[in-house]
């Protein structure tokens, strides 16, 4: 026989604030026209939360009862929302305390409130008195992070009995929820439904068990309440299905038995290894451990083999975002590809993109106007809000690796551990090996050296993708804006390298990179003689010790304006009529052409040994997070999904040997 009872008393549970909706009153009306809830000021505060799920609580023990576990019946025909609907008070922790100025604990009260899929939800309208200014701020600032419920029991039915070793487990199969309250301290807080906890009375919990009778019949010694009360139990146990209860205990039985001969089937078990777990009341988790086991067993009996099969398997919320991401990436450029699952998406708008995604995860978008599905859909979890930081990431990545940057052929690539001070040094040629005698001691030498040092500098943007881009369609807020910030993250690499150029700013000796005392400054067009002149400055360069460095240039950096007399003169094309045509340069030089160096001069060109051999241009970046590095989060500046693209870049001329400039007349 199935056990019933009702609990007399007020109980309480808390949880921690999950505001699904904070919006001005004005805007709530517009928005429940027509559904009983009266307009309300246009500047009180409208809060939308869960208040209740069917998660399991530990009652505390008390004077009447064990402690017990609850299970909160949330669906239409058991959580009675009546008084939530009529315009029930909201307190402040219970009524404990008044606040401000007045002498009333109620700070508000509810609106309306309703059941969608097992949870309970609740929109309360705050008062706006004198008194209320410090919690409405605190509220504005997250600093009420918890809302209790208080409410009464009216029927309760035992659904698992542990005879004594657990607490029984009771589901409320009737309750009345009374009023909504703001509180300090909750017990516990699990998925968004936590506990209210009262510390001055947790011994003695303000409540009580009373079992009830079946219908029609009088227990003797039982306390059946006032007349009202016994009707009302009366008439609960009447319309209680017993059925439905038998037909759900069933379920679970045949649910348990197929999933314990599936995890049966998966490790190679014997059926009848699984009928015995089954007629044994195995538990499912038992049942996946002993299988673990036996195949561990089995693993080892077999011994080891040096094959080794690796799947990655990838979960459907993965999947999801990957093709919708392929598909906004399609819809922007169509040379991108565009996977089978993508296409059911490259027609949908923004907005209808973000209906479809939260239709997905079980939240039901009817009767949402635009800006709600906007506002939801860009929230931090949400499935789109990740897949449009996505797609922002890889467009504003692709941008910057394809952004031309000609200093990588010539200059020297570093990492940065830190921010701190670089310091490289140059060192000269070693000291002259000397002539060992019979028995004679080898002789201690020493190197010289210059020193350069510079630091790494951070740049960066914020982009920001707000709930308007996406009512708007506008692809171009995720797609061609961080593009373009790619384009500039990439353009500012190569402005520092050859700004170090144009500026011949002085080395660590007070000498400028490019200077008569450096040996590394001439005159001459790109011809025979001008490129004859640079090979032989570079070729006769001194090490600080006096030794002949031999360096020969391998790069030919020209501004556009010489970029064709520049080809001429490298180029294997050419083929000579007379000895005196023969170009010694042919194969000799690659071109680097740089448009930024017209800006300073169009006749001006430069000379760069090959990197492997001498330092000359070292640019760095920050160890690990190589060119532009992003970041994504919940807006805080703008409503929405911000970016932020960030670069730890920096670039010093270490030597100037194996460097040379010609005024090009």
């Amino acid at each position: 026989m199935t056990k019933k009872s009702r609990v007399e008393g007020t109980l309480n549970r808390s949880f921690a604030l999950q505001i699904v909706k904070r919006q001005s009153a004005a805007d709530l009306a517009g928005a429940t026209e027509g559904e009983g809830a009266e307009p309300a000021p246009a500047d009180n505060l409208v809060l939308s939360f869960p208040f209740a799920s069917e998660e399991p609580y530990l009652r505390g023990d008390c004077y009447w009862d064990d402690p017990w576990l609850e299970v909160l019946g949330v669906t239409d025909a058991e959580c009675d929302l009546t008084r939530l609907n009529a315009g029930a008070a909201v307190l402040a922790d219970h009524g404990r305390y008044s606040t401000g100025d007045s002498p009333l604990a109620l700070i508000g009260r509810t609106v309306r409130a309703w059941i969608e899929k097992n949870r309970a939800y609740v929109e309360i309208k705050l008062s706006r008195r004198d008194g209320m200014e410090g919690l409405l701020q605190d509220i504005a600032d997250d600093l009420v992070p918890n809302v209790s419920v208080g409410y009464q029991i009216i029927e309760r039915t035992l659904i698992k009995s542990n005879g004594g070793k657990a607490p029984d487990e009771y589901r409320v199969t009737k309750w009345l929820p009374l009023e909504v309250t703001l509180c300090d301290i909750p017990a516990d807080a699990t998925v968004g439904i936590g506990r209210s906890h009262d510390l001055a009375t947790a011994a003695t919990a303000p409540y009580r068990v009373v079992d009830l009778p079946e219908p029609g019949a009088y227990q003797k010694g039982i306390d059946m309440g006032t007349p009202a009360q016994q009707a009302a139990a009366a008439e609960t146990a009447a319309a209680t299905d017993r059925e439905a209860i038998q037909r759900e205990a069933i379920a679970a039985e045949r649910a348990r038995g197929i999933e314990i001969r599936e995890v049966c089937a998966l490790a190679g078990l014997e059926p009848a290894v699984a009928e015995d777990f089954i007629k044994r009341d195995v538990s499912v988790d038992a049942v996946r451990r002993e299988a673990m086991n036996k195949m561990a067993e089995r693993s080892v009996a077999q011994g080891v083999t040096s094959r080794a099969d690796i799947v990655t398997v990838k979960d459907e919320t993965e999947v999801l975002r990957e093709m919708v991401g392929a598909s906004l990436l399609h819809r922007y450029n169509p040379k991108s590809a565009l996977p089978e699952g993508a296409r059911e998406f490259r027609s949908l708008s923004l907005i209808e993109l973000g209906r479809d995604l939260l239709e997905r995860r079980g939240i039901s978008t009817r009767g949402m106007d635009r800006m709600t599905i906007a506002t939801r859909s860009l929230e931090g979890t949400s499935d789109l809000a990740n897949i449009v930081a996505n797609v922002a990431n890889k467009t504003l990545r692709q941008a910057y690796m394809s952004a031309p940057r000609t200093f990588q052929r010539w200059a020297r690539k570093a990492t940065a551990p830190d921010f701190k001070t670089l310091t490289r040094v140059n060192l000269s040629d070693a000291p002259a090996l000397e002539k060992i005698n019979e028995s004679g001691e080898f002789k201690r030498g020493a190197f010289t050296d210059g020193k350069e040092t510079y630091q790494l500098a951070t740049y960066g943007k914020i982009i920001g993708i707000t709930r308007q881009a996406v009512i708007n369609d506008d692809m171009s807020a995720f797609t061609r804006v961080p593009e373009l910030f790619g384009f500039a993250a990439a353009n500012l690499e190569s402005d520092t390298v050859y700004g170090i150029l144009t500026a011949n700013a002085a080395l660590a000796d007070t000498v400028a990179l490019f200077h008569a005392t450096h040996a590394n400054l001439g005159t001459g067009a790109i011809a025979v003689a001008g490129l004859n002149s640079a090979r032989a400055a570079m070729r006769v360069q001194k090490t600080p010790g006096g030794a002949v460095m031999n360096l020969a240039p391998a790069f030919l950096i020209v501004p556009a304006a010489l970029e064709t007399v520049a080809g001429q003169y490298t180029s294997a094309d050419f083929v000579s009529a007379k000895s005196s045509d023969i170009n010694p340069f042919k194969n000799a030089l690659e071109v680097i052409v740089e448009g930024r160096l017209d800006a300073t001069s169009t006749a001006v060109w430069y000379a760069a040994a090959d990197p492997a051999q001498i330092d000359t241009v070292e640019y760095a970046y920050l160890d690990g997070q190589e060119g532009v590095y992003v970041e994504t989060r919940l807006g805080f500046d703008v409503d929405g999904v911000e970016i932020k693209a960030r670069l730890d870049f920096a670039a010093k001329a270490i030597e100037y040997r194996g460097l040379y400039k010609s005024s090009g007349s």
